[in-house]
């Protein structure tokens, strides 16, 4: 994994709305349609990150408990697929259906 410095925003900053496809729905998404009450958490993951492959279960029950409380959970992969062809939308989508993910991958 590169280290790339990041540019933290303060917290509390409102994400802009966006709209992405859904690859387990085959329809777009917006921010606006899956936040959640309370809180919303934005995820970027992928399918063949080792660290993501790891915490996939925990995100499941981590998202099953906290969604029924108000939390919409969101994962997004922002990856190019012909870099790397295992984060391709298909993928993704059996990914998501494998694992059971209560939240969208987008």
């Amino acid at each position: 994994m590169a280290r790339t410095p990041s540019n933290m925003l303060p917290l509390g900053t409102s994400a802009p709305d966006f709209n992405l496809y859904n690859t387990v729905t085959g329809e777009e998404l917006s921010l606006e349609q899956a936040r959640g009450d309370k809180a919303t958490v934005v995820m970027f993951i992928c399918n063949h990150c080792p660290f993501v492959i790891h915490v996939n279960e925990a995100l499941v029950r981590l998202a099953n408990t906290y969604q029924k409380q108000g939390v919409g959970f969101i994962a997004i992969s922002s990856n190019d697929v012909e870099n790397y062809p295992q984060d391709a939308p298909h993928l993704m989508k059996e990914t998501a259906e494998k694992l059971g993910y209560p939240f969208p991958y987008l």
